[in-house]
């Protein structure tokens, strides 16, 4: 039998609940930053609170609903061929995918102003850039 301290458990359960709280918070904010977002894009808010219907959106405001299709259509296929075990074809439909994402985030960079250093930021700190561009000086020019 194996005997657990109990302020351990108190430790571990406290630290949980901190993690838990700074996740929901970042939900929050996140939410409230796509919101705004989808505002300034002419769009309703509280489009982005649906899955799946949020990307469908950006997409719309960005670039092409043709890509979000394309994005969902590689995914199922990517999980398909995933489960069948078959890693060439589904590690290529990642990268496709991964690449199509990255485009997608530069025309929603250029869709509000910005250029490729915006880009980069929103590949590698996206809750930072998506903040900026909700609440900065950022304004929809429609899809570049």
């Amino acid at each position: 039998m194996y005997s657990y301290d109990s302020g351990m458990l108190a430790a571990i359960a406290g630290f949980l609940g901190v993690i838990a709280v700074i996740l929901v918070v970042c939900l929050i904010i996140g939410i409230i930053a796509t919101w705004k977002i989808f505002t300034k894009a002419g769009e309703e808010g509280w489009k982005c609170l649906i899955p799946f219907y949020n990307q469908y959106t950006l997409y719309k405001i960005t670039w092409d609903v043709t890509y979000f299709w394309v994005i969902l259509g590689l995914s199922v296929v990517g999980a398909i061929v995933g489960a069948l075990e078959i890693p060439v074809i589904g590690s290529i439909l990642s990268i496709a995918s991964a690449v199509i994402g990255i485009i997608q985030l530069h025309k929603m960079s250029k869709a509000y102003g910005h250029d490729i250093g915006f880009t980069l930021g929103l590949i590698f700190l996206s809750p930072i850039f998506f903040l900026i561009l909700a609440f900065g000086q950022s304004e929809y020019m429609g899809p570049q």
